[in-house]
C-alpha cells in the first residue's frame, strides 16, 4: 500500500521511466514465450539453447530496472520517514517491491500479446502469420508460461534490493580521498577485452562449428563467438569508470581554466556512476557494428529474423536508457553544488560550456574505442 501511495504522487518523469521498464519487461517476456512456442513446435531441436539469447536482453532490462530504482526519489532516505519507522532497510524493500510490480505489469502485457498472436483470445490476427512461430495449434503449458514470466520480476527485484541495500558509511579519510584515486578496473577490463577478442579470433579461424540457435533466422553464429563478445562487453563495462576518470584528469592537465577544471572534476567524481553504463553502451554498439559489417552486406536483412531484431532493439534501448538515467541521477546529485556556484556568481554559460566539454571529451574517447573494438571483433570472422 505504501508503494502505491508513493506512486500516486510521483513525478511524471519517474512514472515514464517505470513505464519504460514495464515495456522492456514485456519485450523480454515475449521473447521467452516465443522460445517456449518454438520448443513446442520443434521438439526435435535444441530449443533450450535459444534461451541463451534471451539472457542478454534480460541482463539489459535488469540493469535498466536497477538504474530506475536507484534514481527514484521515493527510495532515498529522508529524516521524516525514519521517524515513522521507514528506514533504509524498509526503503530498499519498497524499491524492490516497486520494481517487481512494474516488471509484473510488463510480463502481463507480454502474456496478453502472446495469447493474442496465437489466436487464443480473438482468433488468429494477421491471417495467421505468426501461428507457425508461436505453435498456435498446440496447447501452452501453464506452469512453463508462469515460470518464464516470473524470471524478469524476480531477477529485477532481487537485483534492485542488492544494489540499494544499506551499507555502512565509509571512514572520513576514505570519503576525502575518494575522488583522488583511479578506479582500479582498467587492467582487468583490458584483460577481459583481450581475452574476448582472442576467443572470437579462435572461433572465427576454427570455422563455423556448432552454431548457437537464435530466435528468427539468424542462427549460424558459433557459440564461442558470442561468448567472446560477452567477455568483451564485461571488459568494457569494467574499464569504463577508469576511462571516464582518466578523461577527467586529461581535462585538468596543462594549466586548466575554470571550464576545464570544472568539467574534469565532475568527470572524476561521477566516473563510477556513469562509467559502467557508458562501457556497456560502447560494447553494445561495437557488437552491432561488427554484426552489421559481417552480415549486412552479404546476406542482407533476411539474415535477421523479427525476434532477433526485437532482442537487439531491447538491448540497445535498455543500455542507452540506463546511461541516460545515470546521467540524470548524476545531474540531480550535483544540484546543490550547481546552486552554490550560481549563488557565488558563476555565469550560467560557464556551467553549460563545462557540460559540453564533458560530453565532447567522452565522445572523443569512446567513439574511436567502439569502432576499434568492432573492427577487431569482425576482422578474424571475415576470413
Amino acid at each position: 500500500m505504501l508503494a502505491l501511495r508513493l506512486t500516486r504522487g510521483t513525478h511524471p518523469l519517474v512514472l515514464a521511466r517505470r513505464l519504460l521498464v514495464a515495456a522492456a519487461s514485456a519485450g523480454v517476456g515475449f521473447l521467452l514465450l516465443c522460445t517456449l512456442g518454438h520448443a513446442l513446435g520443434h521438439p526435435e531441436q535444441a530449443s533450450a539453447l535459444r534461451l541463451l539469447w534471451c539472457v542478454l536482453p534480460l541482463a539489459a532490462t535488469v540493469q535498466f530496472a536497477v538504474a530506475v530504482a536507484r534514481a527514484d526519489p521515493s527510495t532515498r532516505p529522508r529524516p521524516g520517514l525514519s521517524a515513522i519507522g521507514v528506514g533504509p532497510a524498509r526503503l530498499t524493500l519498497l524499491a524492490a517491491a516497486s520494481t517487481a510490480v512494474t516488471c509484473t505489469l510488463g510480463s502481463a502485457v507480454a502474456l496478453l500479446l502472446y495469447l493474442h498472436l496465437r489466436g487464443d483470445l480473438t482468433g488468429l490476427p494477421f491471417d495467421g502469420a505468426a501461428s507457425g512461430l508461436l505453435a498456435a495449434d498446440l496447447p501452452v503449458p501453464l506452469a512453463a508460461v508462469l515460470t518464464l514470466l516470473a524470471i524478469v520480476p524476480v531477477t529485477a527485484s532481487a537485483a534492485a534490493a542488492l544494489a540499494l541495500r544499506p551499507r555502512p558509511a565509509p571512514p572520513a579519510e576514505d570519503v576525502e580521498g575518494e575522488d583522488e584515486g583511479m578506479p582500479s578496473g582498467l587492467p582487468w577490463g583490458v584483460a577481459l577485452v583481450a581475452i574476448g577478442l582472442a576467443v572470437e579470433t579462435y572461433a572465427g579461424r576454427g570455422g563455423g562449428g556448432d552454431g548457437l540457435p537464435l530466435p528468427g533466422r539468424f542462427d549460424g553464429s558459433p557459440a564461442a563467438v558470442l561468448a567472446g563478445w560477452v567477455l568483451t562487453a564485461i571488459g568494457l563495462a569494467t574499464a569504463g569508470p577508469a576511462l571516464v576518470h582518466g578523461c577527467g584528469r586529461l581535462l585538468q592537465a596543462v594549466r586548466p581554466g575554470a571550464v576545464r577544471l570544472l568539467a574534469g572534476r565532475v568527470l572524476m567524481t561521477e566516473s563510477r556512476r556513469i562509467g559502467r553504463p557508458l562501457g556497456v553502451v560502447c560494447a553494445v554498439l561495437s557488437g552491432l557494428l561488427a554484426a552489421a559489417s559481417l552480415y549486412g552486406s552479404d546476406t542482407g536483412s533476411d539474415a535477421f529474423g523479427p525476434l532477433t531484431g526485437l532482442g537487439a532493439t531491447l538491448i540497445l534501448a535498455c543500455t542507452c536508457a540506463t546511461l541516460l538515467t545515470a546521467a540524470l541521477e548524476s545531474r540531480q546529485g550535483r544540484a546543490p553544488v550547481t546552486e552554490t556556484l550560481l549563488q557565488v556568481g558563476a555565469p550560467p554559460a560557464t556551467l553549460r560550456t563545462a557540460a559540453l566539454v564533458r560530453t565532447g571529451v567522452l565522445l572523443a574517447v569512446f567513439l574511436p574505442l567502439t569502432w576499434a573494438v568492432a573492427e577487431l571483433a569482425a576482422l578474424p570472422l571475415r576470413g
